[in-house]
């Protein structure tokens, strides 16, 4: 789970973005005090993720909120589970309820399109990776997601690992250059990735020793030509092989019969469908 710090910092933003300094329908509605129930209820199925998030939101308006889980993240549901129950003051009930279905809604969408994609390629040993491609302030939520629903998170930031792509490479003339530069300050513990687009740049790759080859938009037989180069190379067997770019659910079994290691998606963070879920609320609690 993430820190809760970093989590309560990222609330506190969406709330003020949310509430600002008075929430004009609930101030005039309900008398301090009013409590309410409420539950949160699926309507469509998926991976849940984000079940504590949800409730943080309520918990930093009302101190007195009560909760029991019913389902907990990285599990299934189906349409019509009950996921959790709330108990608390009407009024912060409400005025926490679309911040934390934004949130769990979009968290809940990540979860699900990864996992049906981990089921797409089951028994050929690749693995689905994130990507950067995060929207600004969410990453680390929407990480969280990805491996909730059974995948890996690639780098989380520029300081994790070495990724030399296109624009890096052609600035440095050629792969060997730029490896070379890179390799006289890296620390041992940082790994290397280089970006190639076709054979001979994964010859190239190969011969700098980098220790992860991505094979970025390559056609499904040039792929296999390129698994089969560099798995040819003893020496070179512990080198990892990502296939990314264009990678969908129509095409990602076969990318990964190629017999990569990694498959690279942005799309699981970028472009995830918000899942259908709603609270309501009982009064008289």
């Amino acid at each position: 789970m993430i820190p809760w710090f970093t989590v309560d910092e990222l609330l506190r933003r969406a709330l003020q973005e949310d509430v600002n300094y008075l929430d004009l329908s609930c101030a005039f509605l309900f008398a301090p005090g009013q409590r309410s129930s409420a539950y949160l209820l699926a309507k469509a199925p998926g991976v849940l993720c984000g079940a504590e998030i949800f409730v943080r939101v309520f918990q930093l308006l009302d101190d007195s909120l009560r909760f029991t889980l019913k389902k907990h993240d990285g599990e299934a549901f189906a349409a019509g589970d009950i996921l959790l129950e709330l108990e608390g003051e009407t009024a912060l009930l409400l005025q926490g309820e679309r911040t934390a279905l934004n949130l769990l809604q979009h968290l809940c969408g990540v979860a699900t399109q990864t996992a049906q994609i981990v089921a797409l390629v089951r028994g050929t040993g690749a693995q689905i990776a994130d990507t950067r491609k995060t929207l600004p302030g969410l990453r680390a939520l929407q990480k969280y997601a990805v491996l909730c629903g059974g995948g890996k998170n690639h780098r989380f930031n520029l300081s994790d690992g070495v990724m030399l792509k296109d624009n890096h490479i052609d600035a440095c003339g050629s792969i060997e250059a730029a490896v070379r530069a890179v390799r006289t300050k890296l620390g041992h513990m940082v790994r290397l990735e280089v970006e190639t687009r076709s054979l001979d740049e994964v010859r190239q790759a190969l011969a700098a020793r980098a220790d992860v080859i991505m094979l970025d938009n390559m056609p499904l037989e040039e792929m296999r030509q390129a698994v089969r180069f560099v798995r040819a190379k003893a020496e070179n067997s512990a080198t990892v092989l990502e296939a990314s770019g264009d990678i969908n659910a129509e095409n990602v079994r076969q990318a990964a019969e190629t017999g990569v290691d990694v498959i690279s998606i942005g799309a699981l963070t970028h472009s995830a469908k918000a899942l259908n879920i709603s609270m309501r609320l009982e009064t008289g609690a």
